[in-house]
């Protein structure tokens, strides 16, 4: 049986920060889905990648204040984060197509 862990960004209303983990991977959506519901390590990097992104988005915006540096170092861990979640993607399309 999945694990089905909620996450903040099901319950959150959409909103119009750009860049979430659909718009990233738009072929993806499907697989993006099944990992948040059945992958409780995947879910946490999407809400943490969420989380991120939300918070660049005030700070770019200027909703909230901060330093230039700041946003720099928020930018670098999504960075790490899409990388990782791009590998986990990657590695759940070969084990789909694999014999």
């Amino acid at each position: 049986m999945p694990v089905q862990t909620p996450t903040d960004f099901d319950e959150m209303p959409p909103g119009n920060t750009a860049g979430g983990l659909e718009d990233q991977f738009p072929y993806d959506a499907e697989m993006l889905h099944r990992l948040r519901l059945g992958d409780a390590y995947f879910c946490n990097l999407a809400a943490r990648y969420h989380a991120l992104n939300r918070a660049i988005h005030r700070f770019e915006t200027e909703v909230e204040r901060c330093s230039a540096f700041h946003v720099e170092r928020l930018k670098t861990q999504r960075l790490k984060l899409l990388d990782e979640i791009t590998a986990i993607l990657e590695q759940a399309e070969q084990r789909l197509v694999a014999p």
